[in-house]
Formats: C-alpha cells, structure tokens, sequence
C-alpha cells in the first residue's frame, strides 16, 4: 500500500530548494512550512483562520493562535458539516442522501498558496483556504474545492486546461434588521437613495467611493486582483469582473471577494448580498463565467483552429452545454429565490440557447480574436458556490467535447421569447440533476445524493414559511 499522506504538508506545496530563499514578502501564498512561519512572524500575525466553503459556499472552519497553527497541530471537523442546510437544519435521510453513522472527523488541509493577511481585522490576522480530506489522507469527494479539483483532473487527463473568468453581480442595500420587511437601496454620499437605470454611470459608482476604496484595499492587501468594476442596471448594483485564470485560483478568489465585500460594506453601515432577487421588480444578480479550453503541450486555445476559425471542439463545448446545463442548473442556481432571477421578460435568460455576442442566450460567445475565443455561461446566480457552479459548467462542456455533441444552429435574434427550457424550481431542478447519469460519471454520485438530499431540506424549510403574497390574496378571497 502507498504510504498515507501527511496531515502537515499542503498537496501542491512541496519545500522549495534550499538555493531559493523564501518569499516572505509575497502577498498571498507561500510555497512551505517554513516560509509559512517566516512569513507569519514577518508580519507580527498573532491569530489564523483556516476556512474552506461548505456547499453553501459559506467560510467555515478554525480560528487559533499562529503559534499552534505552524506546530503540527491536526485540525478536524465533523462531517455532518456538508449536510446541513443554509439555515442550519439536518434534513430527514432520503433517496441517497445519507449521514456518516459515527459523524466520523474529516481533517482540513492547509493549502499555504492561499494564505493572505484579513485586512478588517483590528489584531494582526492571517487567512488560508484548506481542502478537506479523512483521517487516513485521501481527498473527501464531495467537498466543493474537491469536485471542482475533480472535474479539472478529467481536462488534465485528455491534455487540457480551462482556463476561465467570473463576472460577480451583487447589491447595496440599506440595513435591514427584520426579515419581514422588503429591502431598500441605501443612501449614497449624495444622502439620497440610489435609482435603477444606472447601468455603467459613474456618477452611481461614485456614491460610494469610499466604499469601493476599501474593497480595493482589501483586495490589494489580500493579493486579489480586481480587473473592472461598473455600476449596473439596478439600484446599487455593482459588478467586479475578475482576470482569468485557473478556475481554482478564480474560485477560491470569488469566495474571498464575497466576504470582502461584504465586511466593506459592513464597515460603512450598509449591507452586501449576493442573493439572486433580493429586490422585487429590479434585475437579478449573476455571476457569468468566460471559459476556454488550452492545450496543455502547445499552450493554445483548442477552440480556435490554426487557421483561426471555430474549433469542432469549441462547438461541442457549446452542445454540451446546451445538453447538460438544465440539468445541472441547481448547482448554478441553488435556492428557492434563485428561480425569481430566471423568469421571462427579465434580463437573465431562461433558455438553453446560444449565440455570437447575444446576451438574450443562456450560453454567448463574446466578440474575440482565436486566441481568445470562449464561451459565456450567463446562467449562474451571484448566489452560487463558485466552487460548484464552475464545476457544474466546465463538467457540462467537457462531457460535450468528449462525447462529441453538435449544437442547435446559432440563435441570431431575441432568445428569450417563446418557452422556458430550464427548470421553473428548485425542486425539478434537483429531480433533474438525479435523472441525468452522465452528471454522476464526472461529479460522483455521493455528490449528488448529498447535494440533492440538502437541496430538499431547504425546500421543505422554506415551505414552512407564509408569504406577503399569501396573506394579500388568499387571506380574504379563498
């Protein structure tokens, strides 16, 4: 048997030679143990939390002294940990939805290219992202930095590498301490209340510029790298676009710039969501996701031909996708109110059509030169795990190239029209997620009946709830 894999030394962060000193000026990663701890005392860090996504994409983990962080100490969680709901609750076991009899301990791993500083924190603090795996060393398969590491291995094997860049959608919103009341835009430096219809205006960016100026120092200080920000089309909705990169790394950025975000925004007596439809009658939040394929050995975008045209690869990318992505829609769109997001004559789509610089298609193909020829995937909300939304994508893409699917022709006008092609709720969502075997071959069937086991119980807990809507036209008329 292979000897196990140790509890201590991060996968991927083998010591560097000793001719190389250690970085300790990096700003985010460290390469070993040794540099951790250079690194850690170099900057007078005297407490670290070691977090990693649950499925909700929430950070949970450890908090400690650095001190016990760099002294071999093994840091467990109980596995019940990824089969509790966003409010907090065990659903009943059903289908195969199941849970570790013993709630046997699961161990995080440190992964040291992730560490970085938490500028909010008034004490010196350090962060670092773990991946999960038992107490004998090998990987957990459901975890979400897992699955998607997963479905990465499958490009690696044929030669290939994604390569991809979210779009992160969210809203400022006034404090809101009662659920029971609707949520409102806050004021701006103006002292007035934000309006929709301020799509790419500066003048609305600018009504939070000392907000957005400690997003971009917390961003600096943690080594994260925003490429553009706008104001979008409703009322205190910005967008951050992100540079691409390896989906890892632009995963593991996105997890870090939602509580970013929201710690800003905290800092200046408002709030931040990242909820889909957080606000009747204004446009949804989405997080969009550019994706291309390179070759491994050549380092070119097999989408393009040499010739600089369209790729076979590239269009079975685009058929799996059309293929797959309703049924793997629940990992883009994860709650009840993800659905109020994708209805008709809003501006998400609700079809699985594509087309050339088409924003009216779940799947656009943005105006490019070869190199950079890549598919758009307009489908997730900005309520996502990232982890699972770019796992869910890229698995639908490849599943296309591998298996060879043609698409529908291109979509050349209005796409949103006529029939919805997606899932209208949660609930067909997960059934379809269930009844589609390719899904379970590229993302594991434990995933799956965990993931649609917790997916239920929310459901069920939000069915417990009456609505405004209810009481307006039931109370009286039934």
């Amino acid at each position: 048997m292979p000897p196990k894999k140790s509890m201590l030394r991060p996968k991927g962060a083998a010591s560097k030679k000793a001719s190389i000193p250690p970085d300790i000026n990096s700003t985010r990663g460290v390469q070993s143990w040794k540099e951790a701890a250079a690194w850690l005392r170099a900057r007078g860090i005297e407490d670290i939390e070691c977090i990693t996504p649950d499925l909700a994409g929430v950070p949970r983990g450890k908090m400690m002294p650095t001190s016990k962080f760099t002294s071999n100490t093994s840091l467990a969680l109980p596995s019940a940990l990824y089969r509790h709901t966003i409010s907090g609750e065990y659903p009943e076991e059903s289908g195969q939805f199941r849970y570790d009899s013993r709630d046997s301990d699961i161990k995080l791993m440190p992964d040291l290219s992730t560490l970085s500083v938490v500028p909010w924190e008034t004490d010196p603090t350090a962060q670092v992202i773990c991946d999960i795996i038992t107490t004998d060393g090998d990987d957990v398969p459901y975890t979400p930095r897992n699955v998607l590491k997963n479905v990465l291995k499958l490009y690696e094997a044929k030669g290939w590498k994604p390569v991809v860049a979210p779009e992160i959608e969210f809203y400022l919103v006034a404090v809101n301490e009662d659920p029971d009341y609707p949520l409102h835009p806050p004021k701006g430096r103006s002292g007035r209340s934000i309006l929709g219809g301020q799509g790419y205006s500066i003048a609305g960016i600018n009504e939070f510029d000392e907000l957005i100026d400690d997003i971009y120092h917390f961003s600096e200080k943690q080594g994260l790298e925003i490429d553009t920000l706008i104001h979008e089309e409703g009322p205190a909705q910005l967008e951050i676009n992100l540079r691409h990169g390896n989906p890892i790394e632009l995963a593991d950025q996105v997890f870090l710039f939602k509580r970013t975000i929201r710690e800003a925004a905290l800092k200046h007596g408002i709030y931040a969501t990242f909820m889909a439809k957080p606000m009747q009658a204004q446009p949804g939040s989405a997080m969009h996701i550019h994706q291309s394929v390179i070759d491994l050995e050549t380092g070119k975008n097999i989408f393009s031909n040499p010739d600089g045209s369209a790729s076979k690869e590239f269009f079975s990318f685009i058929g799996g996708m059309q293929k797959y992505v309703p049924s793997a829609l629940v990992m883009m769109a994860p709650y009840v109110n993800s659905y109020r997001r994708l209805t008709p004559d809003m501006s998400a789509p609700v079809n699985n059509a594509w087309g050339y610089d088409n924003r009216t298609t779940a799947f656009r193909v943005p105006v490019s030169d070869a190199a950079a020829r890549r598919v758009e995937n307009r489908l997730p909300g900005s309520d996502c795990n990232p982890y699972l939304a770019l796992a869910a994508s890229l698995a639908c893409g490849y599943l296309g190239i591998i298996r060879g699917i043609e698409p529908t022709a291109a979509s050349e006008g209005t796409a949103n029209e006529g029939s919805v092609d997606l899932p209208r709720g949660l609930l067909e969502a997960v059934s379809l997620m269930e009844a589609e075997p390719a899904l379970a071959e590229v993302l594991s069937q434990e995933f799956i009946g965990l993931y649609a086991g917790v997916k239920r119980g929310e459901f069920e807990t939000f069915m417990q709830v009456i609505s405004p809507w209810e009481r307006e036209f039931l109370l009286l008329n039934v």
